[in-house]
C-alpha cells in the first residue's frame, strides 16, 4: 500500500511516498481502508524533529492521525465497530495507530467514531483534532454559556474556526485575532468582533473577557492574562500561560493536550449533523503530493484544514 513516510527529521523533502505492507490489526484496534486524512500542526512538528523530545519515534513512520473511511477488519472481542463502517478519528503513529497517511491504518478503537453523515470523507478528515480541540476546551475547561464573552486567538486556523462556530451554537459573544486579510472569512463564521492582530493590539482594546482560547502562544498568550475577569479562563493549545501571574490574578491558566476519544467525537458528530459546525478546508491534495500539501501548510497558515485524498 502507499504511505507518507520519513526516514529522518527535516524540512519537506524528507517526506516520501513509500509501498509498504498493509497493517497488521491489534487488539482494540480496527483496519481502516482510508479515504482522506488531514495535516495537523503536530504532525509538521514530528516531521520537522520540533517535537523530536516530547514525542519521539522510531525511524521509518508513517506521518499523520486524523483519518475517514471504511473498516475493513475487525478483530475478536471488538463490538463497537463492523465491517462496513464509515468512521473518522485518529491514529497517530506516536500513540497505538499506525499513521493515517497510508491506504490502510491500524487504528485504536478508542479513538474513532462513526463520521457524520451530513459530510464527504474530505470534510470527516478535517474534524477530529480540531473539533476536540474545541469542543474540549470551550465545553468541558471553560464551561462556555450563552451571554459570555470569549477571545479566540488565531481565528483562521482549523482550531480557532471550529472554535468560532462552537463558541456561536454556545451562545457567547466572539471576539477573534486573525490577519485582515481573514476577517470576511471569520465574520462569516459568526465572530462579532474582529481585531487584525498585524495593526492592532488586542489587549489595548478588549478587557473583562469570560475565557480566551489561545492558539497562537508566547508573547500574545502571556497579554491576554491581563484582560480576562477574575475567575475567568484562558485554554491554550501551546503550554500553560504563566501559571504564578495567573493564580495571583484569580484565573483558571490550562495548558489543553487534546484527547481524541470515541465521546467526543460522537458529540462533534451530533453538532456537524445538525449543523451547528461547518467543517473549514483550504486545499485538499492528492496523496502524492503530500510533500507540497506539508509545504503549504507550513508556509501558507491555511484558513482550516489542509486534506489529503488517499483514495480517489
Amino acid at each position: 500500500m502507499k504511505a507518507v513516510q520519513i526516514n529522518s527529521y527535516g524540512k519537506p523533502d524528507v517526506i516520501h511516498i513509500v509501498d509498504i505492507p498493509v497493517p497488521q490489526v491489534t487488539p482494540n484496534h480496527v483496519l481502516v481502508q482510508v479515504h482522506a486524512a488531514s495535516i495537523n500542526a503536530v504532525d509538521w512538528k514530528i516531521s520537522t524533529g520540533a517535537y523530536a523530545k516530547m514525542m519521539p519515534v522510531t525511524f521509518p513512520i508513517t506521518l499523520g492521525g486524523d483519518f475517514s473511511g471504511v473498516v475493513t477488519e475487525v478483530p475478536e472481542g471488538v463490538s463497537e465497530f463492523a465491517v462496513g463502517d464509515e468512521v473518522y478519528g485518529n491514529a497517530i503513529a506516536t500513540s497505538t495507530g499506525s499513521g493515517s497517511m497510508a491506504e490502510y491504518v491500524n487504528a485504536p478503537t478508542k479513538s474513532m467514531s462513526k463520521k457524520p453523515v451530513e459530510v464527504d470523507w474530505t470534510q470527516a478528515a478535517a474534524l477530529p483534532l480540531v473539533g476536540v480541540s474545541a469542543l474540549q476546551a470551550l465545553v468541558e475547561e471553560m464551561h462556555l454559556s450563552a451571554g459570555q464573552k470569549i477571545l479566540i486567538h488565531g481565528g483562521a486556523g482549523g482550531i480557532g474556526s471550529t472554535a468560532i462556530q462552537l463558541a456561536k451554537h454556545l451562545g457567547a459573544y466572539v471576539i477573534t485575532t486573525v490577519s485582515g486579510e481573514d476577517r470576511d472569512f471569520v465574520t462569516s463564521l459568526g465572530a462579532d468582533e474582529v481585531i487584525d492582530y498585524k495593526t492592532q493590539k488586542f489587549e489595548e482594546i478588549v478587557k473583562d473577557v469570560d475565557a480566551i482560547y489561545d492558539t497562537v502562544g508566547g508573547e500574545t498568550a502571556e497579554k491576554s492574562l491581563d484582560i480576562l475577569k477574575r475567575g475567568g479562563t484562558i485554554v491554550s493549545m501551546l503550554g500553560q500561560p504563566d501559571p504564578q501571574k495567573a493564580k495571583e490574578k484569580g484565573i483558571n491558566s490550562i495548558g489543553q493536550q487534546t484527547r481524541t476519544t470515541t465521546d467526543r467525537l460522537m458529540q462533534l458528530t451530533k453538532l456537524v449533523d445538525e449543523g451547528a459546525i461547518k467543517i473549514q478546508i483550504d486545499k485538499v491534495y492528492p496523496i502524492n503530493q503530500a510533500r507540497d500539501a506539508f509545504i503549504y501548510q507550513e508556509d501558507i497558515h491555511p484558513r482550516g484544514k489542509v486534506v489529503i485524498l488517499v483514495k480517489e
